[in-house]
């Protein structure tokens, strides 16, 4: 029988856990065994009645024998060394590994003989849409991007009209037009603000009008970049020097800017340099989902806000962490419709030629499948 390992989550600050008791219940009618470490639930809103009831094993937390004995282990980030050293030759780990530059990550997974499967490396295919765990995370910071943004601002998002006269809507500028930008447009224009969008890609202008939001058209150049797997590419710094010339005089307009634009593996782009801070308004905010990756917006730290001239930036770099239980059922669901592809006969078969694996299959029974990614000069 496959022994399913639910840890509790030991990352400062991750309130989410990588099982439902949704999930539970499926796994079992796998015929899987799942055991969920104490309390790894309670932040999220599911205690460990809820897991019970589902029919799972309450195990306690950080019990060796059960990280020894597991088959598979999921979990949202990576677990510590101290638990990964435990795992036994042939164990699956799958979850957030974080594995860009992560040498430490690919010497345990080469030592302990391990497979690993990094959800971050999933191609943007139809097959791969259920498994997506950066879209399911990325819908809910984009939401929550706006809710903070409209928390810290000094004026209302929608037009309202008074019997003291008409407040007129909080424009707002959504720069990038991904998962995250795009929930952050609606979200936006559900609270009645006046939203433009810029993006690196022209083929994203339909689903932003569709939005209601005015689409800013992408500077004219030859090297104007595109997208790759699903994913936007990273532009030349000609073409980021043109595209913040352009949104100068949208922020310069603007109560609200919402930074989403990533790139996997890489430096986030500057898109919001001194200069054009300088212009914006006193009062005005600045959210930055981007910060962990260097930051969209200059002068963001993550974690903190800082007023300058005025002008609040806002560092959030974890925001699905403060909606933790839809966070990890959506999160859950993502993990169930993988593995579920893969368990036949009690056992899970990977197939490291899968469309769906190539390349977020990063380790096979200690056989390390991007060297480049996970040591230390493979991404800059």
């Amino acid at each position: 029988m496959l022994r399913l390992l639910i840890p509790t989550e030991a990352a400062t600050g991750e309130t989410r856990v990588a099982a439902s008791p949704e999930t539970v219940k499926k796994f079992l009618s796998f015929g899987c065994n799942v055991s969920v470490e104490a309390g790894s639930g309670s932040l999220a809103g599911f205690g460990d009645e809820s897991f019970l009831s589902a029919g799972a094993e309450i195990v306690p937390r950080g019990d060796g024998q059960i990280w020894r004995n597991a088959d598979v282990v999921l979990c949202v980030q990576t677990p510590s060394e101290k638990f990964l050293e435990l795992l036994k030759p042939g164990a699956l780990l799958i979850g957030l590994l974080a594995p860009y530059k992560n040498q430490l990550l690919g010497d345990i997974l080469r030592s302990r003989k391990l497979s690993a499967i990094a959800l971050e490396m999933l191609p943007r295919i139809s097959r791969a849409q259920s498994s997506d765990a950066l879209s399911s995370q990325a819908n809910i910071a984009g939401y929550k991007a706006v809710l903070v943004a409209a928390s810290a601002l000094d004026r209302y998002f929608p037009m309202l009209m008074t019997a003291a006269g008409t407040v007129q809507p909080a424009k707002v500028v959504v720069l990038g037009a991904g998962v995250a930008g795009l929930q952050a447009v609606a979200t936006a224009r559900r609270l009645g603000a006046v939203v433009a969008v810029s993006d690196i890609r022209p083929a994203v202008k339909e689903q932003v009008e569709s939005l209601g939001a005015r689409f800013l058209d992408p500077p004219e150049m030859d090297d104007k970049p595109s997208e790759s797997g699903g994913y936007a590419r990273q532009a030349s710094e000609s073409f980021l020097a043109a595209q913040r010339k352009q949104l100068s005089d949208q922020l310069a307009e603007a109560d609200v800017a919402i930074c989403t634009a990533q790139v996997p593996g890489k430096n986030a782009p500057r898109l919001i340099d001194e200069v054009m801070l300088d212009r914006m308004r006193q009062g005005a905010v600045v959210v930055d989902l981007a910060v962990a990756q260097g930051g969209n917006c200059a002068e963001t730290r993550s974690g903190e806000t800082v007023v300058r001239r005025g002008v609040k930036l806002i560092g959030v770099s974890n925001l699905p962490c403060t909606v933790p239980n839809h966070a990890s059922s959506l999160y859950s669901r993502n993990l169930l419709s993988l593995l579920e592809l893969f368990i036949k006969d009690g056992e899970v078969h990977l197939d490291p030629e899968d469309d769906l694996l190539r390349g977020a299959l990063i380790s096979l029974e200690g056989e390390i499948r991007c060297v480049d990614l996970l040591n230390q000069g493979g991404v800059n």
